[in-house]
């Protein structure tokens, strides 16, 4: 059994003065000679002991100027700050304390601990999201990604029901416009209006029909997508692939863009939003909806669309992110004859009917435009009356005018 050689200096012995008790140097030194020594303490070296001389009698003038007792106080409460003379690792080393069987197990554990935390970092490195995943705000965003990785298959016909509720911690953004909106899963503007197959009909070919349906598309486009009708311009795209034959309908629409009233409003065909009032937030629109045709007279087609368009907006000015969604469902019933057998001008729609229901617009409001209302606002237009309505529910045609809220202002239950 070796021995442990006794501290050569009197500063490295125990005694008055110093941190540690009798009976923990004792047993420091029984532990140290029952291991053979290798715990035994280093000599410090010159250099050592008289730094450490130096700041004990710094620490021991610092203690008499403060008094009895008021020292210590302050040591218990806040760690000094270092001084340019404090050598690093040294005073802010382990006390001698720190190296008995207790302290050796600390440090198993934490070469355990630091152990799984380099494997844990290795993990993130491969898969950031589960570290990202926890922060504020990164959950909603990872689930609304995971949402729009896996887009609704197509729409054939009016669903059985609305779609559920969203789960959504915040309010949208202009990172995120569609956060806690059914419409996350909705496809991209124009390429979600998707035209069904074309087939031949009485006195047309399939190359007339699906010409049908290719202006019915894009009329739709130019009077609900357009960038320029968004922000309030003339929906002349839109105009010109409606028959000029159909001078009444043209007139009257050239009218209400101009002279916008309550039995007069353009809004009724086209999106148009105020420009001094709120813009679009990026630029994605949501769409969901499908199109359907029929025979109609012989020569004649008859087309009809049902789409409803998710506008997410952010106020003109002011920079603000806070983000208000338009939900504007439209119903549209257009035709294109033969000119051969029928009044009409080749490749141009006849407009039959329309009908649709706009989710958060002010009520009361008709100068040709949609005034959306944004979460940190008051209400504005006039009070809703009419019934309590859900803008994403699809599942009953807009055409039934049997239901009680038709033509009526009333409130939607989320935006």
């Amino acid at each position: 059994m070796s021995t442990v050689p006794p501290p050569e200096h009197p500063d490295e012995r125990p005694g008055e003065g110093s941190s540690i008790p009798d009976e923990q140097w004792e047993a420091f030194l029984r532990d140290a000679a029952e291991e053979g020594g290798r715990n035994a303490p280093k000599e410090p070296s010159a250099r050592a002991r008289m730094v450490t001389r130096r700041l004990r009698e710094r620490d021991e003038a610092v203690q008499a100027r403060a008094g009895k007792g008021g020292g210590r106080r302050w040591w218990r409460k806040r760690q000094p700050e270092p001084q340019p003379w404090t050598p690093p690792g040294w005073r802010t080393g382990p006390a001698w304390q720190e190296m008995n069987g207790r302290s050796r197990r600390r440090r198993t554990v934490g070469s355990a601990i630091a152990v799984l935390l380099a494997a844990a970092l290795a993990v993130v490195a491969v898969r950031p999201s589960l570290l990202l995943d926890r922060f504020p705000g990164h959950e909603s965003d990872a689930s609304a990604a995971a949402e729009s990785s896996s887009p609704l298959p197509a729409e054939t016909s009016l669903p059985t029901g609305a779609p559920a509720a969203v789960a959504a911690s915040g309010l949208p953004t202009r990172a995120h416009p569609f956060r806690g909106s059914p419409a996350v899963r909705w496809g991209d503007g124009a390429d979600a209006i998707e035209l069904p197959p074309a087939k031949a009909v009485p006195g047309l070919s399939k190359d007339e029909v699906a010409l049908a349906l290719r202006r019915t598309k894009e009329f739709l486009v130019a009077a609900n997508l357009d960038p320029a009708v968004l922000r309030g311009g003339r929906p002349d795209k839109a105009l010109a692939l409606l028959d000029p034959k159909n001078q009444d309908l043209l007139s009257d629409l050239r009218k209400w863009l101009h002279e916008p009233s309550h039995d007069n409003d353009p809004t009724v065909l086209f999106s148009r939003f105020d420009p001094d009032e709120a813009v679009l937030a990026g630029d994605v629109i949501k769409v969901r909806g499908h199109m359907t045709f029929e025979a109609a007279r012989r020569g004649e087609v008859r087309v009809h669309a049902d789409y409803t368009f998710v506008y997410p907006l952010v106020r003109e000015h002011g920079g603000s992110d806070v983000v208000a969604r338009s939900i504007i469902r439209r119903s549209l019933t257009v035709t294109m004859a033969d000119p051969r057998r029928w009044t009409a001008t080749a490749g141009k729609l006849w407009v039959e009917g329309w009908n649709g229901s706009y989710g958060n617009d002010a009520c009361g409001v008709d100068d040709g435009y949609f005034h959306p209302g944004f979460p940190d606002d008051g209400p504005t237009g006039a009070p809703p009356t009419g019934p309590t309505e859900d803008p994403y529910d699809r599942s009953h045609p807009l055409d039934d005018d049997s239901d009680s809220g038709a033509g009526e202002c009333g409130t939607v239950t989320r935006t």
